[in-house]
């Protein structure tokens, strides 16, 4: 006797085409990742080639001048464009700043570096930056998952150490060039470094930013350009608060790696009062929340004392099993050193007090930004 047996159905999505397809374009995606790797390469080659060229021939600043226009005639007549007076340019800065590089597509880890546990005081950044300058450079190797154009964005970026900790940053955390522009001129750097102490500047630098304790995620100040706030007027608290939700996700971005929105206008109960947390967030990495109360306003001692209660009535009301203590920050529009000195946000682990830059502007390079109230003192 013949049956009819059914050949069972593929599940939606699974089937012989979508297998193919999903080949090929991981195929292309090589591809181009390629290309753009060995353009990266031949770019600081023919940069190299540049400066080899000048510097054994005329000292003159005319003679370097007319090797880079007739090199570039040469050029855009054999492959008809591409190859500017002003690429050309770029590439012979692109191996001056990346001169120590080995020209091949490899990552170099750093070592670890020991922390002294002091913190920086408001003078110390660019010291600190300084330090880490003077330290001796490692030879690595170029990011396989960055093009040329983070390449360029990251050649505007003057100290050396700092310029390394956005390359690895950005290929850690897939950076597209915009959002490693936007890093750079706000100072995500130099705002990382205020709560960390001089030995570990180098640290910073070469492995990126690393979540091991809760002061580890804190910036000051926190720059939240994207709010659209218009400057023309005095906000309060609500208006921020709306504004950062209508653009949660650049807000997310800005308070960095393992966040993740829990709620507003948190409620909470203590007898017969009730309490209202701004924004609670959740970070996946340290496992525990983090609790921000906006503050238009100059840091006050009523300001820590909420924020500590908060604290202490969500750990007691909120956490379960695996979650670490609850983080605090106060962001307030001016922080008043004073009262961070000499009040338990000196030595907590759990509160943090930061500024909040709502307007920023910026111009030019990356070494001459400017923007309202963005001193990083």
């Amino acid at each position: 006797m013949v049956t009819n047996k059914r050949i069972p159905m593929q599940p939606e999505g699974d089937n012989l085409f979508d297998r193919v397809i999903s080949i090929l374009e991981q195929a292309r995606s090589n591809a181009v990742r390629a290309v753009n790797n060995n353009m990266v390469i031949a770019y600081w080659l023919i940069g190299r080639e540049i400066i080899q060229e000048i510097q054994a021939g005329d000292e003159r600043a005319e003679y370097g001048k007319q090797v880079i226009e007739k090199l570039s005639a040469k050029l855009n007549h054999k492959y008809s464009r591409g190859f500017s007076t002003t690429n050309l340019r770029y590439f012979r800065t692109f191996y001056m700043v990346y001169s120590n590089r080995i020209p091949e597509i490899r990552h170099i880890a750093c070592g670890k570096f020991k922390s002294s546990g002091k913190r920086h005081t408001q003078s110390g950044v660019l010291d600190a930056m300084a330090l880490a300058v003077k330290q001796a450079g490692i030879e690595r190797g170029f990011s396989p998952n960055l093009g040329w154009s983070h390449y360029r964005a990251l050649m505007n970026v003057e100290h050396q150490n700092e310029r390394l900790f956005y390359e690895i940053e950005a290929e850690n955390e897939g950076w597209d060039v915009k959002h490693l522009k936007r890093q750079i001129h706000t100072f995500l750097f130099a705002r990382l470094l205020k709560s960390r102490d001089k030995e570990t500047v180098m640290e910073l630098a070469c492995q990126g930013q690393r979540l091991s304790t809760p002061a580890d995620t804190i910036k000051n100040p926190y720059i939240l350009d994207f709010l659209g706030l218009p400057d023309f007027q005095i906000h309060h608290e609500s208006e921020i608060e709306k504004a950062i939700i209508d653009n949660l996700q650049l807000f997310l971005l800005e308070l960095g790696k393992g966040f993740a929105f829990v709620g507003r206008q948190k409620r909470m109960q203590f007898d017969d009062n009730y309490f209202y947390i701004d924004l609670v967030f959740y970070n996946c990495i340290l496992k525990c929340y983090l609790l921000i109360d906006l503050k238009i306003g100059e840091l006050t001692h009523q300001d820590v004392g909420q924020m500590d209660g908060y604290v202490r009535m969500f750990d007691d009301k909120n956490l379960t099993e695996g979650d670490n203590p609850t983080i605090g920050l106060i962001l307030c529009a001016k922080k008043n050193k004073t009262i961070a000195r000499y009040s338990v946000l000196n030595n907590s682990k759990q509160l943090f007090a930061s500024k909040y830059i709502a307007l920023f502007a910026y111009r030019g390079r990356a070494g001459a930004r400017i923007g309202a109230g963005t001193k990083v003192d």
